[in-house]
């Protein structure tokens, strides 16, 4: 319990110190689409373990509960050598994180839950290029972001969109308001919305695996009681017609 409270308040306070007020888009999220779980899993062991890690989170219970088979789920999602039932640990060593990012990268199995579906949605899909910055990248929803942009094989090489306003009776550019990417992604921008609202969908189910049960407990509760309050009913007629 320490361990979580301890977590908790690390990581609004360090992982995400910095912040905007780009409007955030919404997203769809749906702990039951086992395929959008299953890919957005895809995407975090491929591109995001390297450096984050998810050690509250365990192999084992992750495959079980979006459907993996454990052989599959070893030879493609596993790439650390780490047995099954093993934590969602990253590689990368404590020396080499600190040399290049100044300390560990944060674990994101609560990220979720601290800063929202929306939030990630649109930080994921925000990056654009910038040469001053140590990672040449920045972010629109987390300015001077101190990560580089490893989803940029999926999505290309994104840039700033600015918006033309008229000032002073001239055509000039204003804030930037979105960014564009230059196509040369694996995804077309479509489909990269669609991956982040996987991989979204589940750092989501990260933030509470047990959701995903006690929804399925839930609605099996509210069938049994719908079935008992039928035969209640049935059955209090059937005693107040005797009494008649």
């Amino acid at each position: 319990m320490k361990k979580w409270l301890a977590l908790l308040l690390f990581v609004p306070s360090v992982t995400f110190a910095a912040g905007s007020n780009y409007p955030l888009d919404s997203v769809d999220i749906d702990l039951k689409d086992k395929p959008s779980l299953q890919n957005g899993a895809k995407i975090f062991m491929n591109y995001c373990l390297g450096c984050h890690q998810m050690q509250y989170q365990r192999y084992q219970r992750t495959f079980n509960d979006l459907g993996i088979p454990e052989e599959l789920g070893e030879e493609y999602l596993q790439f650390t050598g780490e047995k099954v039932s093993d934590y969602i640990t990253t590689p990368m060593p404590g020396e080499d994180a600190a040399k290049w990012f100044g300390g560990p990268p944060p674990d994101l199995t609560l990220v979720a839950r601290v800063r929202g579906p929306e939030w990630l949605y649109t930080y994921l899909r925000t990056f654009y290029v910038d040469e001053d910055k140590k990672f040449g990248v920045n972010n629109l929803v987390f300015p001077d972001v101190g990560m580089p942009h490893v989803l940029e094989p999926l999505q290309g090489t994104p840039r700033k969109v600015y918006k033309e306003i008229m000032v002073d009776g001239k055509m000039t550019k204003s804030e930037v308001f979105t960014v564009e990417s230059d196509g040369n992604g694996a995804l077309s921008p479509e489909e990269y919305d669609d991956a982040m609202r996987d991989l979204v969908n589940y750092l989501e189910y990260s933030g509470e695996p047990s959701r995903l049960e006690s929804e399925s407990i839930g609605r099996g509760a509210l069938i049994f009681i719908v079935i008992f309050f039928v035969f209640a009913l049935l059955l209090k007629k059937e005693y107040w017609r005797d009494v008649k």
